[in-house]
């Protein structure tokens, strides 16, 4: 299929004027209405399904096939020449039944994503580049795998560039190792994020081109990010310090004597000075978090700004597609440039596909280059820290999987959306991506309400309705402010090796579905609070509504099943703990039946953390690390 170039260089498909990609696109967003030209908006989508993994494109073209084929069984034409009124008969069809209407919102989801970032992607572009970066890219020992020989050898791996590993890396070169960190995706720098096409960037640097998700009753979008600096390069920066009630369970229910509070606050402490954390200035919030603000206030809750690790932050609310200042100040920026400074050496593109080992001791790791061949890393030490949905398939491709708990013990911080429209202009998207935080209910409830927008364009995925309705809603876009709210969740979740091929698993719990509800219940009252005119809670084929009354009554008879949900904190999968039984790792982070190999990522967490985990996660590494030198 030859290409079509789009705006700022992002490679479109040339598809078929009046094919499926084509009927899609004018089913949702029709073009008699205001909508898209259904040409230019089925190259855009057939380029991002391009780059998204088996079986993801294969099965949204077949589903688009589908339609196209029903239309033509039903009304005789193709469905892009059916006619506004045929189009939307078909759309309340597929509407009314549940299991359609799961299928048809995660249609729309990825027609809205890859419409709103290319339609937005000049604003995106101008205000990336508007401002000269906060700090140039940080100076790092990267070589590309390809310029490696084919074996090579040191004294520790470490596997995985994201929060944990930096760490890691840092204090084992700091104590005289010699230290290299593999890492799966490429190095990026500021001027790919202030210069590149916003899709380009999406499908870049997320896992699976941002199509990861969860199986379950509802499934669950689980966004990762991968690259030199991991998921911190597309985070919020939102950098919570551990609750010392979390704390104090890890020390209790599961042995980690590293959790005591009275010791883990000086790694916190440290966490926080190496990535420079700060409440969010008032200058920079934007509109969106002082509406949340504004909304806790007049409620008389708990609230304030969000504190990020973001020194120099502009507020042009990209942070999910890379930071165009360089002021979001994630471990690419100071953990692994000062391991670097320290004599590590980072190895880019190379996918770890196997821990080494020898009559129970670990003896380096192979792994895969983007041409295919193989490289072969020899080393008495490996840390393992490629994040909580990476780590126990690889341990288990290495026979070391043997854990009854590996894989298992799955959270996630599952996360609900709501929105509110307001009679004046919020444009939710200039200001700060995660901004301001509602806390009253988070001690008691584990609920926590965060001012969330995101880039120009792709925060319309969140826009009620279907056609002629769902362009009305985006043509007054700038009107909406947005709040996210996540939950302490129960371990309810698993990732397994099925056939090859990694399955994660997530059963939402009738407890956590009726505490998403309640979530939606107090976003509801803050934006209501706030001034808005009417609120959308993400319930599918439920209308806005303008009240609390009325918000209470369409809750009363949600179906949490039906939830949208999605999640980005995943934690637990190979947790820590002094009982043999139930942990895989023990309390000083090395994995049980196997010398020589430790875990310092968020599969190490013993149970959800309640809050953003980057700064969990980095103290954690960082305690792990000064163990294993302490140790030997």
């Amino acid at each position: 299929m030859s290409d079509a170039r789009c705006r700022h260089g992002f490679a479109a498909t040339a598809e078929h004027p009046r094919g499926a990609l084509a009927g899609l696109g004018a089913l949702l967003l029709p073009p008699e209405a205001g909508g898209p030209s259904s040409q230019q908006l089925a190259g855009v989508l057939g380029g991002y399904l391009r780059r998204t993994p088996h079986p993801v494109g294969p099965a949204v073209r077949a589903v688009a096939g589908a339609l196209d084929g029903a239309a033509r069984l039903l009304d005789g034409d193709r469905l892009v020449d059916l006619d506004l009124a045929t189009r939307e008969r078909m759309l309340d069809r597929l509407a009314s039944s549940p299991r359609t209407e799961l299928l048809l919102d995660g249609l729309k989801a990825l027609v809205l994503l890859t419409h709103g970032a290319d339609a937005f992607a000049d604003e995106l572009l101008d205000r990336a580049g508007r401002d000269v970066p906060a700090r140039p890219d940080a100076a790092m020992t990267v070589v590309p795998s390809t310029q490696l020989a084919a074996t090579v050898r040191t004294d520790v791996v470490v596997v995985g560039s994201g929060a944990g590993g930096a760490m890691a890396a840092r204090q084992l070169a700091a104590a005289g190792l010699e230290v290299l960190v593999v890492e799966e995706g490429r190095r990026f720098g500021v001027e790919d994020f202030r210069t590149t096409h916003p899709l380009e960037r999406w499908t870049a640097m997320y896992r699976d081109a941002g199509t990861t998700a969860a199986v379950g009753n509802p499934p669950v979008v689980l966004p990762l990010g991968r690259g030199v600096g991991g998921t911190t390069l597309v985070n919020s920066g939102t950098s919570f310090r551990t609750p010392d009630r979390v704390l104090g369970r890890w020390r209790d229910r599961h042995g980690v004597d590293l959790a005591d509070a009275a010791g883990f606050s000086g790694l916190l402490d440290e966490v926080e000075r190496t990535i420079a954390t700060a409440p969010v200035p008032a200058d920079v919030m934007g509109r969106n978090g002082e509406l949340t603000l504004v909304g806790a206030e007049r409620l008389g809750w708990s609230s304030g700004p969000l504190v990020r690790n973001a020194p120099g932050c502009g507020g042009c609310c990209q942070c999910a597609l890379g930071c165009p200042r360089n002021a979001k100040y994630g471990v690419h920026l100071n953990a692994l440039p000062q391991a670097c400074e320290l004599g590590a050496r980072i190895v880019s593109e190379a996918r770890v596909t196997r821990v080494l080992h020898d009559g129970g001791r670990v003896t380096g790791v192979l792994a895969r280059r983007p041409d295919g061949s193989a490289l072969r890393i020899e080393a008495p030490r490996v840390v393992v820290a490629c994040g909580t949905t990476e780590t126990p398939p690889l341990l288990m491709r290495s026979g070391l999987g043997g854990h009854r708990q590996l894989g298992r013990n799955l959270a996630l911080h599952p996360a609900v959306g709501a929105s509110a429209r307001f009679a004046e202009p919020v444009t939710s998207w200039v200001g700060v991506l995660q901004s301001a935080q509602v806390d009253q209910f988070h001690a008691s409830d584990g609920i926590m309400l965060e001012a969330t927008a995101m880039p120009p364009g792709m925060g319309s995925i969140g826009m009620p309705g279907y056609g002629r309705a769902l362009v009305a809603e985006l043509d007054r876009a700038e009107h909406y402010a947005s709040l996210g709210a996540m939950i302490a969740d129960a371990p309810a979740g698993s990732v397994r090796r099925i056939g090859g091929r990694t399955l994660i698993r997530y059963q939402l719990t009738r407890t956590d579905g009726h505490r998403l509800l309640r979530a939606i219940a107090l976003m509801g009252r803050v934006l209501l609070a706030a001034g808005g005119d009417e609120v959308v809670t993400g319930l599918p084929g439920q209308p806005p509504v303008t009240d609390v009354e009325e918000l209470d009554r369409v809750l009363a008879d949600a179906d949490p099943r039906r939830l949208h949900l999605t999640a980005f904190h995943p934690t637990g999968t190979a947790r820590m703990g002094a009982d043999a039984q139930r942990s895989p790792v023990d309390e000083r982070g090395r994995l049980r039946g196997a010398e020589g190999l430790w875990v310092a990522d968020g599969s190490v967490v013993p149970s959800c953390p309640e809050v953003n985990p980057q700064v969990t996660i980095m103290a954690l590494a960082l305690g792990i690390a000064d163990g294993i030198v302490a140790h030997g």
